[in-house]
């Protein structure tokens, strides 16, 4: 499948509000358990940041995608690009330019939660969405009717 760019943009944020948002909720209780600060809404924060910051990086991932000889962004370079990703949103947020997410923001706690999102919505890429969306991967990643199909 060669994703276009609405497709990525609607596959992302499916992801992160299903998925991300699932996985983000067990590490705010998680965290807030062990902080007994009051932590609970700082990884929805930084789930939002990297839907938000995903939109954009995926204009680059997009364009990078199609200087390929084959159009193709194989698994690994989607690994590159989450490590990419984290390191950026990381930064932005020791500079103290995340709102609503502490600077002094353990990075064990940023890179567990990050990382958890990140690999439970790769597996979904790979698989389980391939099986509930057989079409997904013929309409460039967008769920909804491709505009080039007559039906």
């Amino acid at each position: 499948m060669t994703p276009t760019l609405s497709g990525r943009w609607q596959t992302r944020l499916l992801l992160l509000g299903t998925v991300g948002f699932v996985v983000t909720w067990f590490f705010a209780a998680y965290f807030q358990a062990i902080t007994f600060e009051d932590v609970f809404h700082v990884p929805f924060v930084l789930l939002v940041y990297v839907a938000v910051l995903g939109l954009g990086w995926d204009v680059l991932y997009n364009v990078m995608q199609h200087s390929r000889w084959d159009s193709d962004w194989p698994p690994i370079y989607q690994f590159g690009a989450g490590v990419a990703e984290a390191l950026l949103l990381f930064a932005l947020i020791r500079i103290g330019l995340v709102i609503g997410v502490p600077e002094n923001l353990p990075f064990w706690m940023f890179f567990v939660h990050y990382g958890a999102v990140w690999f439970w919505t790769f597996v979904m890429t790979q698989g389980p969405l391939r099986l509930l969306f057989p079409q997904w991967r013929f309409r460039g990643g967008q769920f909804g009717r491709h505009p080039a199909t007559r039906e």
